[in-house]
């Protein structure tokens, strides 16, 4: 049995209530919830007191799960997503009607930032989930992203419905810092948005 099971079923029970979670990522810890809840995005938007104009990232478990996802998904994004030695958000064109995602999580120039994970517990998460996720720092807006568990502000552990007891124990690694950020047309032109 997998050793995060009884907490991915917990996080994920959470989710589809409409809830919001505090999870770890191929990042820094995360505040999750359902990316197809407008009312739960909201919800995040609030708890980390952010304005609503910055869009969050989505965070989604695999490559057909991105291709459901989002529309016009150019070849190059695939040999990105294989090559890079760092956790990648792709920034694209809109994402697919079908995917039913949540207005809020798109720019106002309807792009959408999604990130496919491949770190154990969020990449289990994510696809047991069966949706997209929204993943975004467990910080206030403006304040320090929590590389390890402890540095999480109270504020925000107190003001999500389940916190994931899974990697609460673990010291930093390479990558507890936010993902880089791309943006990448449907005709193969990029402009790099955060290194």
């Amino acid at each position: 049995m997998n050793k995060f099971a009884p907490d991915i079923k917990a996080a994920v029970e959470t989710l589809r209530r409409g809830g919001i979670i505090v999870y770890p990522t191929d990042t820094v810890w995360g505040i999750g919830c359902d990316a197809t809840n407008s009312e739960a995005v909201k919800r995040v938007f609030g708890l980390k007191k952010r304005a609503d104009a910055k869009a969050l990232i989505t965070l989604v478990g695999s490559l057909a799960a991105l291709e459901r996802t989002a529309d016009g998904i150019p070849d190059v994004a695939y040999e990105l997503i294989e090559c890079t030695d760092r956790p990648l958000t792709i920034v694209y064109d809109r994402p697919l009607p079908m995917a039913h995602i949540s207005p809020e999580l798109q720019a106002p120039d309807g792009t959408i930032g999604i990130r496919v994970t491949t770190e154990a517990f969020s990449s289990a998460l994510c696809r047991t989930f069966g949706k997209p996720l929204v993943s975004t720092s467990a910080n206030i807006s403006g304040r320090p992203s929590p590389a390890v568990f402890k540095q999480i502000d109270p504020e925000i552990i107190a003001g999500v419905d389940y916190v994931c007891t899974s990697r609460r124990n673990e010291q930093p690694t390479e990558n507890t810092k936010p993902s880089m950020v791309m943006r990448l047309s449907a005709n193969g032109c990029f402009k790099i948005l955060r290194s």
